[in-house]
């Protein structure tokens, strides 16, 4: 089943038990080393440095937080301990882990997004992964103080300006950050980087200097004086070489042309960097990133007028109380329910010549018209005009429930690949053979009753959950609930797979299949990033099993009342068609 359906990330009673536990305390310790990190460079900054980053962070603490005791206690540092969780959320500038990566970012919360919320947040364009990654990016920003760093713009520009946006709002929402402090912090850190680095090059050219000097001969840098003949001989060894006498050999060619290759090289890589630096500046996506402004296919005027027209006009659902939205669909599959098994009792099956294809086996030729339904309603999908009705009654959908959207849902797939593709193959192999077992009007009762029964069971879960926003369609509920009754009339029985395992083993029992199917879904019911209707396949199922019982103590009671062959022949005209194929063999 494909559906866009989602369940919320669940928070059990421990976990708001441990974050009420993890609530900061403090102990007074002795002050350790500062340490300062700078991420506009590698160097560390000297303990001179240190010493007054630390002095103006004190004094910041101060001015927030003044101390009151008495002048005769030594001033110690404080620091605050925290019983953290593995993904622990850090708000603090100075608390930013020494392997942190801003394409990486910080968990922004304790577990990340599910589907749900990822859907409701950005809509069905952005997938959980690129969501969760794109706030941890922004949070990491906002601790470190990096939000406005163009240079970093490349970790997101495979979103698009209202994605990150939409990202940015929320974690304001949500993560309390105090940006412009974490900011200021930052500011500081790379102001003493600087001056830091520009004192390291002041010593590093002095010394250079000093040892070029020494090199050429002289006592002091102002190259006015120059040593003994020690000197002097150095100076000789300093000089370049005499060009050979025998002139320019292959091999100096050679290392010419590497060489200015070479440079040739580094000009055009310097070129590049400088121009992706001015692409920066300008908000241009480099070649390695993705272009928020993608070209896409230009739409046609009339397809955007269907669309507004198919389309409802309602910003949000309607307000009502839960049993108006779900009263009209219940009365309707009621309905269905006592007209299906009304059908069942008084079907008469038509005699072989009064068939519409004598040549084809009514088992065959009820799949086939089932298939044709659900290929159909496909195909109507892509005609633009037919959007509105198909939204009204082929869709079900909890902000705004049609009754009559029970039955059209269950021959509606709007995805040929990974919907409509495997969902037909099941029903060929489970429809064919239960409905030469039972016949057309138990087979089409359970098939329509469990399809119909399936969505009203994930309407029912939709509404009271408040998942407005999701929608549901597909064939699957009633592909579960005829393989469940097929399997249930044969639950003690032994299948084998391509002939395994071999003899004498009977096989996997019904009961088996029925659970391995049963425990799937139910385990998807708990998944968070699950995308199929795992409800109305369960509900499928439920109705399956119920038809199947119903189906075998029929099955029983006919064969019970009959005493030969030709009372068999007599019930099956008379529409209980179970033996409807075999008859047809012979």
């Amino acid at each position: 089943m494909n559906c866009t359906l989602g369940v919320n990330a669940f928070r059990p009673g421990v976990q708001v038990a441990a974050h009420q536990f993890s609530k900061a305390c403090s102990r007074l310790l002795v002050a350790a080393a500062p340490t300062t990190r700078c991420f506009s460079s590698t160097t560390l900054l000297p303990s001179t440095a240190q010493n007054q980053w630390q002095a103006k962070r004190n004094r910041l603490s101060s001015a927030l937080t003044p101390f009151s005791g008495p002048s005769s206690i030594p001033r110690i540092a404080v620091r605050t301990l925290k019983f953290a969780a593995r993904n622990r959320v850090i708000i603090h500038y100075v608390d930013l882990p020494p392997n942190y990566k801003d394409e990486e970012g910080l968990p922004f919360r304790v577990d990340d997004l599910a589907a749900g919320e990822v859907l409701q947040l950005f809509g069905p364009q952005m997938t959980t992964p690129a969501a969760n990654r794109l706030l941890r990016i922004l949070h990491g920003r906002r601790v470190a103080g990096t939000l406005d760093d163009p240079v970093l713009k490349v970790n997101t520009a495979g979103y698009t300006p209202k994605e990150r946006r939409i990202a940015l709002d929320y974690l304001r929402k949500n993560v309390y950050v105090d940006e412009v402090v974490n900011a200021g912090l930052r500011a500081e850190d790379e102001l003493a980087a600087l001056e830091n680095q520009q004192e390291g090059d002041a010593q590093a050219q002095a010394e250079g200097e000093e040892n070029v000097t020494k090199q050429l001969g002289y006592k002091s840098r102002f190259k006015m004086y120059q040593d003994d003949a020690e000197g002097l001989e150095e100076a000789e060894q300093k000089k370049p070489e005499p060009r050979s006498v025998y002139g320019k050999s292959a091999f100096d060619a050679i290392r010419a042309r590497n060489e200015a290759i070479w440079k040739e090289k580094l000009r055009k890589q310097e070129e590049e960097r400088k121009k992706l630096e001015e692409e920066y500046k300008n908000g241009k996506a480099g070649p390695l990133a993705k272009a928020d402004d993608t070209p896409k296919r230009e739409v046609s005027a009339k397809r955007k007028e269907w669309e507004e027209w198919a389309m409802s006009d309602l910003k949000e659902p309607p307000k009502m109380p839960a049993w108006k939205r779900l009263l009209p669909s219940t009365v309707f599959v009621a309905l269905l329910v006592a007209g299906f098994l009304t059908y069942s009792q008084l079907y008469v099956a038509p005699s072989r010549e009064n068939r519409l294809w004598p040549d084809c086996p009514p088992a065959a030729a009820t799949i086939a018209v089932l298939i044709g339904a659900n290929v159909l309603i496909w195909f109507l999908w892509k005609v633009p005009i037919m959007w509105k009705p198909l939204l009204r009654y082929f869709l079900i959908s909890p902000a705004t429930p049609n009754a009559f959207s029970m039955l059209g849902g269950v021959f509606s797939h709007q995805v040929v690949w990974g919907h409509l593709i495997v969902n037909m193959p099941f029903l060929w192999f489970f429809g064919t053979r239960l409905h030469d077992e039972v016949g057309r009007a138990d087979f089409l009762t359970t098939y329509i009753l469990s399809g119909s029964v399936g969505f009203l069971t994930s309407l029912f879960w939709l509404v009271l959950k408040g998942n407005f926003h999701m929608t549901t369609l597909g064939a699957s509920g009633a592909i579960y609930g005829i393989s469940a009754a097929y399997f249930w009339m044969h639950r003690f029985e032994g299948f084998k797979i391509l002939g395994l395992p071999p003899d004498p083993y009977t096989g996997v029992q019904g009961m088996a299949f029925i659970g391995l199917f049963g425990g799937l879904n139910i385990w998807g019911l708990f998944s968070k990033n699950h995308t199929m209707d795992v409800v109305s396949h369960l509900g499928g199922m439920l109705v399956g099993v119920i038809a199947g019982h119903l189906m075998e103590q029929k099955k029983k009671a006919r064969l019970q009342g009959t005493g030969n062959t030709q009372l068999n022949l007599k019930d099956q005209k008379t529409g209980s068609g179970v033996l409807d194929t075999m008859l047809e063999k012979n």
